[in-house]
């Protein structure tokens, strides 16, 4: 997948400033490729958009939600607690250079401060989001195991003892939701398994 492509497509719809909108991908890509992003990378927002495409027929505006894709995790500090915050931010910035309508623009940081929580919301799209952000729990073992890796090397700067602690207490607070995924489609596909390999990663701690 051409996530170059698809970022120029968007922001074309709203300014014809290629030079500004091929400097706003750079800033999307100089993230998502720094040091230290094991899992929250380019590769998770490719991931990302291609489990929303069976259901893009349901999405009211797709636009918004892959920008919502694109900017989510922007900013990303493991030992941070406001990067959603800081990411919302930043994709405000950088959308109303692209001349995106404010009321988008509105949605976009509404979007991106839903994944702090993952709790469900009225509006579809949000769930959609929430839904594609974590759909990598509930693939194989095999896949799920590979993410877990990831996630321990990016917390790599706290010894096992503090790092097992802190994701045993994330993994029971996604095991003791009444749902993982909010939509019908992934519920279906993901849910049970995505169970399964929490409860399989909790017993490995």
């Amino acid at each position: 997948m051409q996530l170059k492509q698809k970022f120029h497509g968007i922001a074309s719809k709203y300014t014809n400033n290629d030079q500004l909108i091929e400097g706003c991908w750079k800033a999307l890509e100089e993230c998502y490729t720094a040091k230290g992003r094991f899992y929250h990378n380019a590769h998770h927002l490719e991931e990302m958009i291609l489990v929303l495409d069976p259901v893009k027929h349901e999405i009211q505006d797709r636009d918004s939600l892959l920008l919502s894709v694109f900017y989510h995790d922007i900013i990303y500090n493991p030992t941070a607690v406001d990067n959603e915050e800081k990411s919302a931010d930043s994709a405000q910035k950088q959308l109303k250079r692209l001349c995106v309508p404010a009321e988008k623009i509105h949605l976009i940081s509404e979007q991106i401060m839903a994944t702090k929580t993952h709790e469900k919301s009225d509006d579809t799209d949000t769930n959609f989001l929430l839904d594609a952000d974590l759909c990598v729990l509930g693939k194989s073992w095999r896949k799920y195991l590979i993410y877990s890796n990831q996630i321990r090397k990016e917390y790599a700067i706290y010894p096992d003892a503090v790092y097992k602690q802190g994701r045993k207490k994330v993994l029971t607070h996604l095991l003791h939701l009444k749902e993982i995924f909010k939509t019908d489609f992934f519920q279906d596909k993901y849910e049970h398994q995505a169970r399964e390999n929490i409860r399989k990663e909790i017993e490995r701690l």
